[in-house]
């Protein structure tokens, strides 16, 4: 085997392995709360995911934080398109809407509150798929 195939299998392993860590599903009751720090700097990387059969809910209904930079990471395994977007206190940051098996991001620079995330795509919010993210 070529140095070339032996480190490019080493990667893999060490990519299934970092991939494998903090698995799970988080369904906590509804609130996620997370200080590990988004690729590239201090803050809170909040994990959120679209209902997967179709209906109009993210998985969680309450998100908390520390104050700071502030990145909700929303995986969509619905057949719906879906984004994930930041309002309250002069805040309003939008992710990219995205298709099945997509991932929206919306990251925000928060002060202690609360905010709302949702939906924006039209008439997703109205239809529940809204919560709230407490920032301390």
């Amino acid at each position: 085997m070529s140095a070339r195939r032996v480190l490019m299998a080493g990667t893999a392993v060490a990519a299934l392995a970092v991939a494998g860590c903090g698995g799970g599903d988080d369904d906590d009751g509804g609130t996620n709360t997370s200080s590990s720090a988004p690729a590239g700097g201090a803050g809170a990387r909040l994990s959120l995911r679209a209902d997967p059969d179709g209906e109009l809910r993210y998985d969680k209904k309450g998100l908390e934080a520390k104050a700071g930079s502030v990145t909700i990471v929303m995986a969509n395994p619905a057949p719906l398109s879906h984004d994930v977007s930041i309002e309250g206190s002069g805040v309003d940051k939008h992710g990219e809407v995205v298709g099945q098996g997509g991932t929206s991001r919306v990251s925000a620079d928060l002060k202690p509150g609360t905010y709302t995330f949702y939906c924006s795509v039209p008439g997703h919010r109205e239809a529940g798929m809204q919560g709230t993210l407490t920032v301390k």
